[in-house]
């Protein structure tokens, strides 16, 4: 894992100690301190055993079965620690998400030791879990021999501070290990831009430094500190050149992304000027959107059993059972509490999906929690505008998954079905019902087309939806519907 939560040499230890008055510390206790009342969500009225103590979630430390599984990933593995607050919800929610951090910490290549989650009404303000846990942590750190910590959150410049100053380790928060994977897998010239963007826009908030010997500012009597004719430096400290800097090139990035939307928005444009319906498929990472779409068109996209494998978005064309064409889009996926600054930097990347006809709402169904990945990308879809386009949930990996976890969506969605990419189960069903929502065009006609004109019945079929065709002896008989730009050169063969 190459995030790095240090950006910037720390200079000075002058910093105000922010860790006051929070519970004592505890050591650390199995699942047996916690009862089973207090699995309803609540936070309220919490007993002094649970806030004093960290709880080991079981199942956290990685797997390593063979060599060869660390010499694929091609780099020296982290060793990390987990460490969540649990402050709504059920203690399952709570160890999913954790759940999820593991998996999200193993794909940046990492090692986990262990996970604890600590249950707290809000997160602490100044270190995430409170000094008191602070202090078992390190000692947690201390024993397994950790070198970094992953908090389940998005950490505040001052809790990150905090934390490495006293676990003497990196930490590295959930939004920072995300940036880490996109930063593995981005491939194309747009996706590298789109995730430097986000990197850079992280990274600005969290800039440390405030040391004096970094200062070039010593104007005024400064002989006694040794500063004096020489020592004045022109009026900017080194974290306002950083900052200014990551600026310049934030400005450049977004110059260069806008000319790319452009080129993204002239290929739409040119589709729509085609009148070809666009199908985006969507859904959470790793659900298998990318195997979805091989199923359906033969793509050859990468498929691999990882977080994020997909970035850069891939059209393909292909043809319902009547030939009319239409093209799907695999896109990236997506996963809770994404980064906003992921969202704002692939924002033209994911307009792929706001400008669909249809969307292909992809779900794990072998998930723990299927409907939570389904909250979670609707509420990234809320957040480009794109709640509006008409959606059909595919269930994937059905081969995987128990009946009884799927009826709960079956019935809340009326417009589910089940399938499995990896086997074909349930892809028939899925091209028909998809293509039975596809826009459909506006004129309908009644033709008599002569036998010499199997241009335009090609065109039909390609543009237009058939609903009859009967071969005569005075020509091709075809009842269809087209788009007006098709229906003018129709005209002329319409049947009275």
């Amino acid at each position: 894992m190459t995030t790095q939560s240090n950006f910037y040499e720390e200079t000075s230890d002058v910093e105000t100690d922010l860790l006051q008055g929070d519970d004592s510390g505890a050591s650390l206790t199995g699942h047996d301190d916690y009862d089973e009342t207090d699995r309803e969500g609540t936070t309220e009225g919490l007993e002094l055993e649970e806030r004093q103590a960290l709880r080991r979630v079981v199942g956290m430390s990685t797997e390593l079965t063979d060599i060869s599984e660390v010499e694929y990933r091609k780099l020296l593995l982290e060793r990390v620690l987990l460490v969540g607050v649990w402050t709504e919800g059920s203690a399952e929610d709570a160890e999913n998400s954790l759940a999820e951090l593991k998996l999200l910490a193993e794909t940046a290549g990492s090692e986990v030791l262990d996970g604890v989650i600590q249950r707290r009404k809000k997160p602490d303000p100044a270190t995430f879990i409170g000094s008191g846990k602070v202090a078992d942590l390190r000692d947690l750190v201390a024993s397994s021999g950790a070198d970094t910590v992953i908090a389940d959150g998005e950490l505040a410049p001052a809790q990150l501070r905090n934390l490495e100053d006293r676990l003497k380790v990196k930490v590295v928060d959930r939004t920072a290990l995300i940036l880490d994977i996109f930063a593995q897998h981005a491939k194309s010239k747009e996706g590298k831009a789109q995730v430097e963007l986000a990197q850079l826009q992280y990274m600005k908030q969290r800039l440390r430094g405030w040391g004096g010997n970094l200062s070039r500012q010593a104007g005024g009597r400064v002989g006694a500190a040794g500063g004096g004719i020489g020592g004045r430096g022109p009026g900017e400290t080194k974290i306002e050149t950083d900052r200014r800097r990551i600026n310049t090139k934030i400005s450049k990035l977004r110059r260069m992304l806008k000319e790319m939307k452009g080129t993204r928005s002239t290929m739409r444009q040119e589709r729509r000027r085609h009148l070809i319906p666009s199908v985006a498929i969507a859904g959470y990472t790793n659900a298998g959107k990318s195997s979805l779409l091989n199923r359906i068109t033969g793509a050859g996209v990468l498929v691999e059993d990882a977080l994020f494998a997909t970035l850069d978005p891939t059209t393909r064309r292909t043809t319902t059972a009547d030939g009319r064409v239409y093209t799907l889009t695999d896109t990236v996926g997506f996963v809770r509490h994404l980064p906003h600054d992921i969202v704002e930097a692939f924002r033209s990347t994911l307009e792929e999906v706001a400008d669909a006809d249809l969307l292909l709402h992809v779900v794990d169904g072998s998930h723990p929690d299927p409907l939570s990945q389904i909250h979670a990308v609707r509420e990234v879809l809320g957040e480009i505008n794109a709640l509006d386009v008409p959606e059909i949930i595919v269930i994937n990996k059905a081969d995987a998954a128990d009946p009884l976890a799927l009826a709960p969506i079956l019935a809340r969605e009326p417009r589910a079905i089940v399938v499995s990419a990896r086997t074909g189960e349930g892809i028939d069903k899925l091209r028909e019902l998809l293509e039975g929502a596809l826009p459909q065009p506006l004129i309908s006609l009644d033709l008599l087309l002569p036998y010499d004109r199997g241009d335009l019945v090609s065109r039909i079929h390609s543009e237009g939806s058939v609903e009859q065709l009967e071969h005569t002896a005075d020509g091709t008989r075809v009842l269809a519907r087209v788009h007006p730009a098709l229906a003018g050169d129709l005209t002329p063969y319409a049947v009275a």
